[in-house]
């Protein structure tokens, strides 16, 4: 299985630089995963796709303002980090640019010394390892001095910074946002709760490689990066009962999709817990967890691709995606949504 397999021409106007003024007025479409066919409704729509007693399963981490644009003590030379991974006292795994520039014990300055890094270690892929100097609360500082991390195919300013949070952001620790989740408003998720489908949450932290494209021609040769997960034990226990009774479960983005399959893959139920997953999931994976999926519209190459094609069939996907092209379909983070049922 290549790499080449799951790319597709995007034209450059598809992708969504913004969100709409209304979350949930965002296009949705249907795909059935048996048989490839396709409808098209408006976001709001999804709780006409919902039943009493579906498991709704979103993922309730927050987006933190990771990134960073400070000076180095010696020479006053811009320096950006992007804080992917908290490592206990005061330490952040970061990404830095210019990586070269950076050296162990080299301090860098934030926000007029509110904030000061040193560099403790270097890493591969322009990462670093830094331990920061503070007063008072980091995230507090970090709200007041640190922007958030957009992915790189967004080039305009975000005016909001709340649009890049789903409506039930509550667990900080992202680098990136949950897109799927963002089409949900309050109002909305109070409407399919009243239906009698059941909303619970699961924690992963998503971290900036859910952007980078497979560089390897073998897919299988593909190593993912590792995000962290939590599940509770009342979560737990109403994903048991779903499963018990054949009820279905239904995530909300793929992020969700890992949480739960990597669950479930190592416990072989549902269970209270938290760690660390590398689960990479393509064509040929076993699904254990899920029996629906909402998710957006995916990158080229992009191991979430891989992820949805796994879901249903590669040759839907790719089909959807030409549908969506042809229908005016916003992609990527700010983009439309699709329901695979």
């Amino acid at each position: 299985m290549t790499t080449e397999e799951f790319n597709y021409a995007l034209p450059e106007k598809c992708i969504a630089q913004t969100p709409l003024k209304t979350r949930s007025n965002s296009k949705l479409m249907l795909l059935n995963r048996e048989n490839g066919e396709i409808e098209h409704k408006n976001f709001s729509e999804i709780i006409n796709e919902l039943k009493e007693g579906d498991v709704l399963v979103i993922n309730d981490t927050k987006v933190i303002p990771a990134r960073l644009i400070g000076e180095k003590e010696e020479t006053k030379a811009t320096i950006e980090l992007l804080l992917l991974k908290e490592l206990g006292k005061d330490k952040w795994e970061c990404l830095s640019r210019p990586f070269k520039r950076l050296h162990v014990g080299t301090k860098i300055f934030f926000g007029n010394d509110l904030l000061s890094a040193e560099v403790l270690e270097k890493k591969e892929e322009g990462r670093v390892i830094v331990k920061f100097t503070y007063e008072g609360i980091f995230m507090n500082i970090l709200d007041q001095l640190g922007d958030m991390p957009l992915p790189p195919y967004i080039h305009e300013k975000l005016e909001e910074k709340n649009r890049y949070q789903t409506v039930y952001a509550k667990n900080s620790g992202s680098s990136a946002a949950p897109t799927a989740g963002l089409h949900f408003t309050k109002k909305l998720l109070e409407e399919i709760k009243k239906k009698g489908v059941l909303v619970t949450r699961i924690t992963l932290h998503v971290g900036l490689g859910t952007f980078r494209p497979v560089e390897v021609e073998d897919v299988t040769k593909h190593k993912m990066h590792s995000e962290f997960y939590q599940m509770s034990k009342e979560t737990a226990e109403i994903l048991n009962k779903a499963k018990k009774e054949q009820r279905r479960i239904i995530a909300v983005g793929t992020t969700t999709t890992r949480t739960l399959e990597t669950i479930m893959k190592k416990y072989q139920t549902f269970q209270e817990c938290e760690g660390n997953t590398e689960i990479f999931i393509y064509p040929g994976f076993e699904f254990q967890a899920i029996d629906g999926l909402i998710t957006n519209f995916h990158l080229p190459k992009s191991t979430l691709l891989m992820l949805v094609s796994a879901f249903s069939k590669k040759e839907y996907i790719l089909n959807a995606y030409q549908k969506a092209i042809e229908n005016n379909y916003r992609f990527f983070s700010f983009g439309d949504a699709m329901f695979i049922k």
